[in-house]
C-alpha cells in the first residue's frame, strides 16, 4: 500500500516521502480501514520534528475516514464494507495518511455526512469541547472565541452556542457570515480587540478561549476579562501570568463525544470548515499551504 512517512526527524518538507509499505493488520479491538480521507493538523509537521519520538520510520496523519476493510479479534460492532471515521494511532510505521490505516476508537459514517467532512471532525471538536469543559463553559455564560476561523475555533464556537452561551468570536471575512448565521457575535481579529470586545459585550466576558496560538493576542485577550485565569490558550509559548494552557489545564481531545457531533453534522447544523482538498501525492502543496497559517480551513487528503 502507498503511505506518507518519514524515515529520519526534521522539516517535514525534507524527511517526507510517499512510499510503498506493509499494510498493518489489526489487533484485538482494532479495525482497518480503506481511506478515503485523511484531515491534516500542524501536529503531523510537528511529528516529523520529534513530537513522540519513538522508532522509525513513523506515519502521519491523524484523522481518517473510509470504509471497513479487516476486523481485529474482538470486534462486533462494524462489519467490512461500513463507512466510518476517527482518530488514527500515530505511533506505529504507518498512519492515517495511508491508503490502508488502523483505528482504536471509530464511529459509524452517517448519510448526510461525506468522507472528507468526516475526517475533518475529530481533531478539532475533541480539542475544542475539551478546552470548553476546562474553562468551564455553561448555560447562560458569555464566551470570546479568539480566532474562530480556525478549525478548533470554529467548532468551539458551535459548541458553546449549543450549550446555552453567549458566543462572541473574533474571526475574519472568510467565516465570519457562517458564524453570525450559527448565532455568534463577530468583530475583527485586528489591533483594539479588547475594546471592541467589552464593548460589544456591554463590559468584561466571563471565559475566553483563544484559538488562535501564532496571534500573539493573549496580553490582549487578558483585558477583556476579570481575571488572567479566565483565559484558555492554544499558544504553547504563552508566558502571560495567570493564563491557562491547554496543557497546563491537562484538556485531552475528547474523542468520545464524537458520535453527537456526526449526528449534527450529517444534519447540518455542526461542522468544521474544508479549506481544500489534495490528492496524496500533491502532500508537499497541502504542507505549504499549512505553513503559510492562511489554510482558512482543514486540509484534507484524498486517498
Amino acid at each position: 500500500m502507498r503511505t506518507l512517512r518519514f524515515r529520519e526527524n526534521g522539516s517535514a518538507a525534507d524527511v517526507l516521502r510517499v512510499e510503498d509499505a506493509v499494510a498493518p493488520d489489526p489487533g484485538p479491538g482494532q479495525i482497518r480501514v480503506a481511506v478515503q480521507a485523511c484531515g491534516l493538523n500542524p501536529a503531523d509537521w510537528a511529528l516529523c520534528e520529534g513530537l513522540f519520538p519513538g522508532d522509525l520510520p513513523r506515519g502521519i496523519g491523524l484523522e481518517v475516514s473510509g470504509t471497513v476493510d479487516a476486523l481485529g479479534d474482538g470486534v462486533t460492532d462494524v462489519e467490512v464494507g461500513d463507512p466510518v471515521f476517527g482518530p488514527a494511532p500515530f505511533t506505529g510505521p504507518t498512519a492515517g495518511a495511508s491508503e490502508l490505516a488502523l483505528l482504536d476508537t471509530w464511529f459509524p459514517r452517517p448519510e448526510g455526512l461525506d468522507a472528507v467532512h468526516a475526517a475533518a471532525l475529530p481533531m478539532a471538536t475533541g480539542t475544542a469541547y475539551a478546552a470548553l469543559d476546562a474553562l468551564g463553559v455553561v448555560d447562560g455564560g458569555t464566551l470570546l472565541v479568539h480566532g474562530a476561523g480556525t478549525t478548533t475555533g470554529f467548532a468551539a464556537a458551535q459548541i458553546a452556542l449549543l450549550r446555552g452561551a453567549r458566543v462572541l468570536v473574533t474571526a475574519g471575512q472568510t467565516h465570519a457570515p457562517a458564524l453570525r448565521s450559527a448565532g455568534a457575535e463577530v468583530t475583527g481579529y485586528q489591533d483594539g480587540i479588547a475594546e471592541r470586545v467589552t464593548a460589544l459585550a456591554g463590559g468584561p466576558v466571563d471565559l475566553v478561549l483563544d484559538a488562535a496560538p501564532f496571534s500573539g493576542a493573549v496580553a490582549e485577550l487578558v483585558r477583556t476579562v476579570k481575571e488572567p485565569g479566565h483565559v484558555l490558550t492554544l499558544d504553547l509559548s504563552s508566558d502571560v501570568p495567570g493564563v491557562q494552557t491547554i496543557v497546563s489545564s491537562s484538556a485531552q481531545p475528547r474523542y468520545d463525544v464524537l458520535g453527537e457531533f456526526e449526528s449534527l453534522a450529517a444534519e447540518g447544523r455542526f461542522s468544521v470548515p474544508v479549506s481544500r482538498i489534495f490528492p496524496l501525492d500533491d502532500w508537499r502543496a497541502a504542507l505549504e499551504l499549512s505553513q503559510s497559517r492562511q489554510a482558512k480551513g482543514k486540509l484534507v487528503l484524498a486517498i
